[in-house]
């Protein structure tokens, strides 16, 4: 199994379900995207420069979208923490996902990539 399949299969759920969802949904946004496994965490490419990540918080314990741009969009659900370029998007893996907000974020980083 490759490293990036096993990262997904070894997350508890409901951790697991979200960031299944998250990871089909994200490569489905634009057929340029690709999936790589880069610094042990899932990577999401376009163009060959990385774009976003799925993680999960380890303070708040919930997945997230690492937004690599996440710094030039402004969007009052997304955390900069301690972080200079990248900004995060907290997902509850308990209710439903926001598929609206997810695309609209996510659009708007992709701008950044013409």
């Amino acid at each position: 199994m490759r490293p990036i399949d096993q990262y997904f299969s070894n997350q508890p759920e409901p951790h697991k379900s979200a960031l299944a969802f998250l990871r089909n949904h994200i490569l489905a946004l634009d057929s340029r995207l690709t999936e790589e496994w880069k610094y042990s965490m899932p990577m999401y490419c376009l163009k060959g420069k990385m774009f976003c990540y799925l993680w999960v918080h380890k303070k708040y314990k919930q997945p997230y979208i690492g937004i690599v741009e996440g710094g030039r969009l402004n969007h009052p659900d997304l955390l900069q923490e301690k972080r200079a370029r990248m900004k995060i998007l907290l997902i509850d893996a308990e209710a439903d996902i926001p598929v609206e907000k997810v695309d609209e974020i996510l659009r708007a980083a992709l701008e950044f990539y013409k």
